[in-house]
């Protein structure tokens, strides 16, 4: 048996979910946003139970005082798995703040930021085929309509050269004319680029961000990541507030590889970041493009390595990006 102190109840939990300030929300939206705060995203045993049961009949199962439940008696698709529910529920429950929970959904409506689940029309295609590693929902700063739009991913390295900024504003202009929202991370250097471009052309585009989607990062992009609230889409699967770490921004990476048909990396060192999301390409059969620099650029060594390595296609065009 855990140890592991437990003060809330499933009871508890379905007082909380049928609460008065919450009617305006379907039940299995709170029970996702419940998980979004005591879990880590992709979360690999939350994700299962998820997938397998809904948001709510999982929470029930994380809070139940059975260590070893019969899961497959619960629904035969769980039989045979190794789930480790006590690691679970030792990150999990102390986590669970009702309080905290509440406050985050009413910063949620009085901003008016949109919550997207795996339930409605306007949840990404694309997001099915990270199975469990799927976001138990989204947070959307600007409009949820773009989420389902043909979309292309571009990114790339933050030290950005010249050349590599000059690549990003001509494909993301041309991808654009082409009618294409432009996916990106608002990072510095390449990302930033993508997106003003976009912007600049009066096109569509979505930043994935690593924090709440009112916790603007970097800093210096807080202009651009406004802008983009405005006339596209801020989206984040962690809950407003919450602060970006170096691991949410590698989880971050597998949305922007999976919401479009490809990913094009466009300027990217040897060990670049902005690998990480050809990876998450790869591994979901997406379409990945590269585009070359001079073989004397250790900016670029990153995107001839996926040239070499990775079976990527060369770009040079909006067109040729646009047949990936």
């Amino acid at each position: 048996m855990t140890t592991t102190t437990r003060t809330i109840t499933s009871s508890d939990i379905d007082r909380f979910i049928g609460s008065p300030q919450l009617t305006h929300l379907h039940p299995d939206t709170i029970a996702r946003v419940i998980w979004a705060h005591i879990t880590e995203p992709a979360d690999p045993t939350a994700g299962h139970l998820i997938h397998t049961l809904g948001a709510r009949d999982a929470l029930a199962i994380a809070l139940s005082d059975d260590d070893s439940p019969n899961l497959a008696g619960t629904d035969p698709n769980l039989a045979g798995t190794d789930l480790d529910l006590s690691t679970l529920r030792e990150r999990a429950l102390p986590r669970l703040h009702l309080g905290r929970i509440l406050d985050s959904l009413t910063v949620t409506k009085r901003h008016g930021f949109h919550l997207v689940t795996p339930t409605e029309e306007g949840w990404p295609a694309g997001f099915a085929d990270l199975g469990p590693a799927a976001p138990y929902l989204l947070w959307v700063n600007g409009d949820p309509a773009l989420l389902t739009t043909k979309s292309i991913s571009l990114a790339g390295a933050r030290a950005a050269t010249g050349y590599g900024e000059h690549m990003a504003m001509e494909l993301s202009t041309g991808l654009v004319d082409l009618g294409y929202t432009i996916v990106s991370g608002a990072a510095y250097g390449i990302d930033g680029m993508c997106h003003r471009a976009a912007l600049a052309s009066s096109g569509q585009t979505i930043a994935f961000v690593a924090g709440g989607v009112d916790r603007h990062y970097p800093a210096g992009h807080d202009a651009l990541l406004t802008r983009i609230s405005e006339a596209g889409a801020v989206v984040s699967e962690r809950p407003p507030a919450t602060p970006p770490t170096r691991w949410s921004f590698l989880q971050r990476n597998r949305l922007i590889a999976a919401i479009s048909p490809a990913t094009v990396i466009i300027e990217a060192g040897y060990r670049s970041g902005s690998l990480n999301i050809a990876g998450h390409a790869v591994a979901l059969g997406r379409g990945l493009g590269a585009v070359p620099g001079p073989v004397t650029s250790a900016a670029s060594a990153g995107c001839h390595r996926l040239l070499r390595d990775a079976d990527a296609i060369c770009i040079t065009t909006a067109e040729e990006a646009a047949q990936l």
